[in-house]
């Protein structure tokens, strides 16, 4: 599997600089927020065909890095 860098990009101009998957406008959070609400990933694929399965790891490898990096006050 590749880095998530490789497919998570931060750009000012696409989605207001929310983390989004490669050349998409489909943000980390929209992924995360299907999975969350119990879709599948096949499910995800299948109304967003652009999208990977390891397009979907990759959104779950940033929450988790990003999770990992946010220390406790």
């Amino acid at each position: 599997m590749k880095s998530y860098k490789e497919l998570i990009r931060i750009t000012s101009d696409v989605r207001f600089g929310k983390p989004s998957i490669r050349d998409t406008r489909i943000s980390v959070y929209d992924v995360l927020s299907w999975l969350a609400s119990g879709m599948t990933q096949k499910e995800i694929i299948a109304d967003y065909p652009e999208l990977s399965v390891e397009d979907i790891r990759a959104c779950l490898a940033y929450a988790a890095d990003r999770e990992q990096r946010i220390r406790v006050s």
